[in-house]
């Protein structure tokens, strides 16, 4: 059983919370029923996500056995058997898109461009270059929009903006530290790292990172009970590329979950927007 549960990767969950950054940014998160309202997308969320992490083992599961980490996943490792893990996949897939429907169409046309995108990832994009990383990115501004149509909220364009730069840093974080752990193994784990010419994933990293700050800024500024999260959002960026550099990896649920600075300055940054919109 837990194999099984392991598979659906749950702590990737957190990133699903991605849905809630309309309304705690939009000043409307302790508005009554807010959370039961909620409660649908994101579940239907996670599942989703979870069917997209069950198809993308299945078809990586011999590469993965390569992996010094990966190789313990449930399918690598053989506590899981594919059939089990297909038979799971599509129980997610039917409960992800029934919760979505209920939610509203436009809600599940978000969640299907989603799952389409994850699928052609899982299949053939995250070879590619480059466009692997803009597939990422694409994850986190569905589950954005997702979120804004959850809660009927419209998402500004310096949110957006922000929200995708940071999908890009933190996914060439990813690769780089995965390029770092496996050396020469880089290819053939994943075809994309061996396509990135030196220097490349280094000097993408620094310039959507500076790019990050400045829209975050301009997203801020105007409200200034938030432009103090300014420095906050500098120093994280700055610990995550340090983290990735000195070889402990570019996860950025891991990185935010074990690195305790990292940890602190992300609960300071939601304490003191907190305190900014909803302490008056």
């Amino acid at each position: 059983m837990l194999a099984y549960l392991a598979l659906l990767r749950p702590t990737q969950w957190l990133k699903n919370l991605m849905l809630f950054f309309p309304p705690f940014l939009g000043g409307v998160l302790l508005h009554p029923g807010l959370f039961q309202q909620g409660a649908l997308p994101l579940l239907s969320f996670c599942l989703g996500s979870s069917a997209s992490y069950v198809l993308n083992d299945v078809l990586d599961r011999e590469n993965d056995r390569q992996h010094p980490r990966k190789k313990e996943r449930p399918l690598p490792s053989g506590r899981v058997s594919l059939g089990g893990a297909c038979a799971l996949g599509l129980i997610c897939l039917a409960a992800a898109l029934t919760l979505a429907a209920r939610v509203s169409p436009l809600f599940l046309q978000i969640l299907l461009a989603y799952l389409a995108v994850s699928a052609c990832y899982s299949l053939k994009l995250k070879d590619l270059p480059v466009v692997d990383l803009f597939c990422i990115a694409a994850g986190f501004l569905l589950r954005l929009e997702a979120g804004g149509e959850a809660f009927g909220i419209v998402i500004s364009d310096w949110l957006f903006l922000s929200v995708f730069l940071l999908a890009v840093f933190l996914a060439t974080g990813k690769r780089l530290g995965e390029k770092q752990m496996l050396g020469e193994k880089a290819a053939g784990h994943r075809k994309a790292l061996d396509s990135f010419p030196e220097g490349f994933l280094q000097g993408t990293m620094y310039m959507t990172g500076g790019a990050v700050l400045v829209t975050y800024t301009q997203y801020v500024i105007v409200r200034h009970a938030m432009v103090f999260t300014v420095p906050l959002c500098c120093f994280g960026l700055l610990r995550f590329i340090m983290r990735v550099q000195s070889g402990q990896g570019g996860d950025p649920t891991e990185s935010l979950l074990r690195d305790i600075p990292l940890f602190i300055v992300g609960f300071l940054w939601a304490a003191m927007i907190g305190w900014g919109l909803y302490a008056g």
